[in-house]
């Protein structure tokens, strides 16, 4: 095949686009990826809709959630299943060196910084491409694994990060399509786990995973809430103090709970992200000598800690997402924007 397939952006709220165009010459150290599955992400719609500027000048191949077939390329990897890391570092820099490769200020990030995903090949840099196990695939289609590229490896480096031990109160805060698979993380890792979301049917969700509590917070005050909090932690028998507090939700009222239910020896962790403004106490950190901290992405060093969770059975993704034709993408895109979709969209290249 020379000869590869994308759907590009090419302006603000535009239909994608498809395009032809010849599979370029690999340099030294790239893979060419025939493309199984591309998630999209809440990312990806403000690319599109919401004007958030990409790195690359339109027209660009949005799509960083990607797993896929190494056709060429390196050796060792080829003929691979494989996933792309949402967040691809140099290797190089002070900030990989030092185990934090996720903010590396070199990182290149497919359907950001290059054509990313919603295509029928992509060139990467092989160093970070993480092969996915036999095992793995064994429970999952191909394309539904593309996002452990982001949803799923988001909550679990910020899990990692926040230090959650076997019996922690952890309060999830927003279970959308990386709330979800947090909660799951934080179940698996042994925590007491209450989810918090004002989408009943978002909560519903939850139930096979054996989370242990859930709460629908529609039009309860913070101080309900926190009542309610705290009534369950005494219930499951956690500790009332170092909860763990991760905001996924990306809204400030969320934001705003999660700063509230922040006590004693307490961790909240931000994931989800907003451009709105919280007035809060900073004081507060002080008096309780609390932690708060945020995540970027997700280092490709922990990938295959996530692949091994599928693999051993342990995490669940296929229940959470649904395949859809790439040809299909313009529906799917407003589909997305307009909430009407329960499992994470993931496209599948078909061009048809």
């Amino acid at each position: 095949m020379n000869n590869m397939y994308q759907w590009q952006m090419t302006a603000k709220d535009a239909p994608f686009e498809l395009v032809e165009l010849p599979i370029p010459d690999l340099n030294a150290g790239e893979v060419l990826i025939k493309i199984a599955g591309c998630g999209v992400c809440h990312t990806d719609i403000s690319f599109w809709h919401y004007g958030v500027p990409t790195r690359h000048e339109l027209p660009l191949t949005l799509g960083h959630e990607i797993s896929g077939t190494v056709e060429a390329g390196s050796s060792d990897l080829l003929g691979k299943p494989v996933i792309i890391p949402a967040v691809l570092p140099c290797g190089d820099c002070d900030l990989c060196h030092a185990g934090r490769s996720n903010i590396c200020q070199k990182q290149l990030m497919p359907g950001n910084d290059f054509h990313g995903g919603f295509a029928s090949h992509i060139v990467v840099p092989a160093r970070f491409v993480t092969e996915i196990s036999e095992k793995a695939l064994a429970h999952h289609e191909l394309a539904t694994l593309s996002v452990i590229a982001d949803a799923v490896s988001t909550p679990y480096q910020v899990i990692e990060k926040s230090d959650l031990h076997p019996g922690d109160f952890a309060i999830i805060i927003g279970v959308g399509g990386v709330g979800i698979y947090g909660a799951a993380i934080a179940k698996i890792k042994g925590a007491k786990v209450i989810a918090l979301d004002i989408d009943q049917s978002k909560l519903d969700r939850l139930k096979p995973m054996g989370i242990d509590q859930t709460l629908n917070i529609s039009g309860l005050s913070v101080k309900e809430i926190k009542g309610m909090v705290k009534e369950t932690c005494k219930s499951l028998g956690a500790p009332m103090n170092r909860w763990k507090i991760y905001e996924m939700s990306g809204t400030k009222a969320g934001q705003e709970l999660a700063f509230a239910l922040l006590g004693i020896a307490g961790t909240l962790s931000i994931v989800g992200f907003t451009m709105d403004k919280l007035d809060i106490r900073l004081s507060n950190l002080m008096a309780f000598d609390a932690t708060v901290m945020g995540t970027w992405g997700c280092k490709p060093e922990l990938y295959p800690e996530v692949i091994n969770l599928v693999a051993d059975g342990k995490l669940d993704i296929g229940s959470f997402t649904d395949t859809h034709p790439m040809s299909e993408i313009n529906t799917v895109f407003n589909k997305a924007l307009n909430h009407q979709f329960t499992k994470r969209p993931v496209l599948v290249p078909d061009f048809k």
